[in-house]
């Protein structure tokens, strides 16, 4: 699991470890990581920046390291070029945010799947998308975001069909508004954020991150063995408009 020092990454790792997995929790700050682990039982931390190839195999051998086997990869992640207009956006701001939320995903899949493969075990690898992989994120400037989290989607589709005959697994989850680090000041009781949340989402409230779980242990799961290139949207309702 990268991007497991917070927000939606370190509600899943718990999730995950409550229902019995051993997980490597990945991200740059080791500090969050071994407190995450402390807390939880079954949890292994792992300092991982996810533009860096080499991290990204090592966590791949880790994971044979600590545990002799590799089940369920989760692409969790992600940066935000908010509040930038795409006028004024530089090269290596838009670059900076692909990097992390769509050239990464491929590199750790495709070092996992080669690992799968390999092992001729199968396997579940569960990318994080957004809602924003479906419409514009206005009146928010994301013009890396969307564009990312909208390669995403079809990254998903073209690995799942790629890995199919492998017995390899590839889907998203696409969640809506949650409190997470990068929706933090949209959160805040009487912001203008929270505001056009409630309004914007017919089910007229931001998501709990225990909404996610149901998503995740489906996608974790041999409950999904017969799932493959989807993207499970989490919204309350957003998309759907």
């Amino acid at each position: 699991m990268t991007g497991a020092s917070s927000g939606i990454g370190a509600h899943m790792v718990r999730t995950l470890a409550a229902g019995g997995a051993r997980v490597i929790a990945a991200a740059r700050r080791i500090e969050r990581l071994e407190s995450l682990s402390e807390s939880t039982p079954g949890v292994v931390p792992m300092r991982c920046d996810v533009t860096d190839e080499a991290d990204l195999d090592a966590l791949v051998t880790g994971a044979y390291k600590q545990f002799g086997r590799l089940d369920v990869v989760i692409n969790n992640a992600g940066k935000s070029d908010a509040p930038v207009k795409a006028e004024e956006e530089t090269a290596a701001e838009f670059s900076s945010v692909i990097d992390i939320n769509l050239n990464a995903c491929f590199l750790l899949a495709r070092t996992s799947a080669a690992a799968m493969i390999a092992d001729q075990a199968g396997g579940s690898i569960i990318n994080i998308a957004s809602v924003h992989s479906f419409v514009s994120s206005a009146p928010n400037n994301q013009a890396a975001y969307v564009a990312s989290k909208t390669g995403l989607v079809g990254l998903t589709r073209e690995l799942a069909s790629q890995w199919a005959r492998h017995n390899i697994r590839v889907n998203c989850i696409a969640p809506g508004y949650f409190p997470t680090e990068l929706t933090d000041t949209m959160m805040e009781e009487g912001s203008s954020g929270l505001n056009f949340i409630t309004k914007r989402t017919p089910m007229r409230r931001p998501g709990e991150l225990h909404e996610l779980d149901g998503a995740l242990l489906l996608l974790s799961s041999d409950a999904s063995s017969y799932l493959t290139g989807q993207t499970v949207t989490v919204d309350g309702g957003w998309t759907m408009q």
